[in-house]
């Protein structure tokens, strides 16, 4: 019989439970955190399915890096947005 090959998201959830041990090791306030980070690699994976050459853990790690990024970005544009407000309300 030929051999079966695991799909990206059973390396993902592999990793991750890898990673259990360290959240048990975290604070109740970091362990929320760790669980929303975990959410964000698991956001992606349809993508990272084919990148099938490389390796699951950065492709789950870079996957994290992006929607950090989206985030980041998205408090860019409200802050920008908030900010000639806060510049009247100082010539003021």
């Amino acid at each position: 019989m030929g051999r079966i090959i695991p799909t990206y998201r059973l390396h993902l959830e592999s990793i991750l439970n890898d990673w259990m041990d360290y959240r048990r090791a975290l604070r109740e306030k970091d362990r929320e955190t760790f669980d929303r980070v975990v959410s964000k690699a698991r956001q992606h994976a349809s993508a990272a399915s084919y990148c099938a050459h490389m390796d699951p853990t950065i492709l789950a790690i870079l996957s994290v890096l992006l929607e950090m990024e989206r985030e980041i970005e998205t408090l860019k544009r409200e802050r920008s947005s908030f900010e000639p407000l806060s510049t009247l309300r100082a010539d003021s």
